[in-house]
């Protein structure tokens, strides 16, 4: 991992390091989790868009209501995940200085992460050939 590399390309290289050991592991091309690191990729991207009008305090509060559910329900997961296996506790400590980065980025440090969208993308970001 290069020193000045962007949170987002850390974490892509850690997630694909981690995905081509499970395919060693199993014998086995894992499509879906692929698939899903890439929706990752272009959700972490993602910039909200200036709106076109002002928003009210109600509707604020209906789009915060929005993310706190969806944070709520990816808290759920991981705990979850953390209780049910030891081994994602242990992985999601020592590897918290890479994701954590990526998930309190600001609108604006998002403006400059990349998003892996094929194969090709994350064998350039991470220098290691995708199977």
């Amino acid at each position: 991992m290069a020193e000045q590399s962007k949170p987002d390309e850390q974490l892509f290289e850690l997630l694909t390091n981690l995905l081509q050991q499970v395919e060693a592991l199993t014998n086995q091309e894992e499509v879906e989790l692929r698939s899903k690191i890439e929706a990752l990729g272009l959700e972490v991207t993602k910039v909200p868009s200036n709106p076109s009008k002002n928003l009210d305090e109600l509707e604020i509060a209906r789009e915060l209501d929005k993310l706190s559910a969806k944070l709520d329900n990816v808290d759920e997961m991981i705990s979850s995940a953390m209780a049910s296996d030891p081994q994602v506790q242990s992985l999601l400590s020592i590897s918290a200085d890479v994701w954590m980065p990526v998930i309190t980025a600001t609108a604006e440090e998002r403006r400059s992460f990349t998003a892996p969208v094929n194969d090709a993308n994350l064998e350039d970001q991470t220098g290691l050939p995708t199977q």
